[in-house]
């Protein structure tokens, strides 16, 4: 049963370490309006539906590098923020490098635009502590067996039952 539960609370860090990632994507690359002072306000709505679109861009592309370096940090029981952080940079990078085209004759990726590689690579370091925090903590926790539990106290000697 603990493996579920640990299972539960990986998903739960993930779509959690997602949103956040997301709105750190969404609020960078929408910074230069943001800045702009006769912009006027900003729709609710319309910054509602960006950080839906945020987070399914986010959890879409981060799902299979992040599931290698969950799986490698539950194997190791590696629980370290900084291995967390790291790996979420890394998730970050590998989403962004997911994007932009590679020359596979010049083996070098064509296009990149260094603000938005660091916003990815940032983001992801972000979504990489909000995971630790929610479920990094205790990596590899579910297969270390519990505690045996220590034996009831006996019972006084006047409350046993008469054996006749």
């Amino acid at each position: 049963m603990s493996l579920i539960g640990r299972l539960i609370v990986i998903f739960l860090g993930f779509l959690a370490a997602c949103f956040v990632g997301g709105m750190i994507v969404v609020g960078a690359l929408l910074f230069p309006e943001f800045s702009d002072l006769g912009a006027g306000p900003v729709d609710q709505g319309t910054i509602d539906i960006l950080l839906g679109f945020g987070f399914i861009f986010v959890s879409g592309f981060a799902l299979v590098p992040a599931a290698v370096i969950v799986a490698i940090t539950e194997a190791l029981y590696i629980r370290s923020v900084l291995a967390y952080a790291l790996g979420g940079g890394l998730v970050g990078l590998a989403c962004y490098l997911g994007l932009v085209p590679f020359n596979p004759d010049t083996f070098q990726f064509e296009g990149i635009v260094r603000r938005h590689l660091e916003i990815m690579t940032g983001a992801g370091i972000v979504a990489g502590v909000v995971y630790w925090l929610i479920a990094g903590r205790n990596a590899g926790a579910w297969r270390i067996p519990p505690a045996p539990r220590r034996p009831p106290p006996p019972l006084p000697s006047n409350s046993r039952p008469d054996a006749r």
